[in-house]
C-alpha cells in the first residue's frame, strides 16, 4: 500500500490533522505520521480518533502502528514517534 507522511506538531490542529488523514486514507493509501515529544504525539492520536469517526460512516476502520524513527534535525539525531495509520 502507497503512503504519505504528514508531520505533527504539538500546535497542529486536531481537526485539521484528522482531516488529512481522512482524505488520504480514502484515496486507499496508508499515512505515515511523525511526531516528536509528547504534546506532539497528544495530538497525533486525538487527531487519529476523530478521523476514525469521519470515515466510519464510509464502512472504513482505521488502525494505528507505532514505532520508533531516528531521525536528523539541523545536524542533531532525534528519536522520533511514527504512526503507521491505515484501513483495515
Amino acid at each position: 500500500m502507497e503512503s504519505e507522511m504528514i508531520k505533527v506538531s504539538q500546535k497542529s490542529g486536531v481537526n485539521a490533522v484528522a482531516g488529512a488523514i481522512a482524505g488520504i486514507v480514502r484515496q486507499n493509501k496508508a499515512v505515515e505520521i511523525q511526531v516528536i515529544g509528547a504534546g506532539a504525539l497528544n495530538q497525533a492520536v486525538k487527531a487519529v480518533i476523530v478521523a476514525r469517526g469521519f470515515v466510519a460512516p464510509e464502512g472504513l476502520d482505521l488502525t494505528m502502528t507505532p514505532s520508533f524513527s531516528d531521525i536528523e534535525i539541523n545536524g542533531t539525531e532525534r528519536t522520533a514517534i511514527r504512526l503507521v495509520v491505515e484501513s483495515k
